[in-house]
């Protein structure tokens, strides 16, 4: 059985979008540290191998999807980098050197930097997906935005398959509205709103399980002082979903 994603033209704009993604920065990045909804572990982990392999942890869909390539090295020593960091904010990490990229890295990625000449990290999410310590983590990794490493949160605004698929129309626009107003809040109430998301309106038929909104958690601690934007909405198959950015 194939998966279907509404559409021909569904995730054009979206596909636009990470293709010009690059362009908006004042540089390219000397390495890339990727949070991605589908990989979780009881501890923080990350990604140790010089060149990672391609992990393609989705079923159903058409042959070509499961014979993509994206050569793009790993960093051993960013990976170091980002579990001294976590454990001098007492957050135990490690890393895994047999885990290669999961599709919420080479899927995107492949976008926007299609050479796949950056070295990229990936980092998992923790078990219990508590949006407080993820926060935190994006805090202790603050230091590596000055170090020209781009700290991207792949996931999605809105992660209801169920909901994608039912036909009903705008059933979670509160919900945008809401992460809008808290992602480009002032850091302390940004942090606030982000730890309590649950709380927000529409908060779990938006996320009725709350992974692909952790990642936004991790980039928005990192973003520091740095005033969140919104840069990129559209509806995708009835709903909104959107893209921020926190720094320059």
């Amino acid at each position: 059985m194939e998966w279907t994603a509404g559409p021909a033209d569904t995730w054009h704009p979206l596909a636009a979008w990470l293709s010009s993604f690059a362009g908006t920065l004042k540089r390219a990045p000397r390495a890339i540290l990727v949070i991605s909804a589908h990989w979780e572990e009881d501890e923080f982990t990350v990604t140790g191998q010089a060149h990672p392999p391609l992990l393609f942890d989705y079923y159903g869909f058409p042959e070509h999807t499961y014979q993509l390539q994206y050569p793009a090295p790993g960093s051993p020593e960013l990976a170091r980098q980002v579990c001294d960091l976590l454990a001098h904010a007492g957050i135990p990490a490690r890393i895994d050197t047999q885990r290669g990229f999961d599709h919420g890295v080479f899927i995107p990625f492949k976008l926007i930097y299609p050479d796949a000449n950056i070295p990229i990290v990936q980092l998992s999410l923790k078990a219990g997906l508590d949006p407080a310590i993820h926060l935190q983590v994006g805090r202790a990794l603050q230091p590596l935005c000055e170090q020209d490493v781009l700290i991207v949160g792949s996931g999605m605004s809105y992660h209801n398959l169920r909901g994608f698929f039912s036909g009903a129309q705008a059933t979670c626009d509160p919900f945008d509205h809401w992460l809008t107003d808290a992602a480009c809040s002032p850091p302390v109430r940004r942090e606030a709103l982000l730890a309590h998301w649950s709380q927000a309106p529409c908060a779990r038929l938006a996320h009725p399980r709350e992974e692909h909104l952790l990642p936004l958690m991790v980039a928005a601690g990192a973003g520091g002082e740095d005033a969140g934007a919104q840069v990129f909405s559209d509806r995708i198959m009835g709903e909104l979903v959107s893209a921020y950015q926190f720094g320059k």
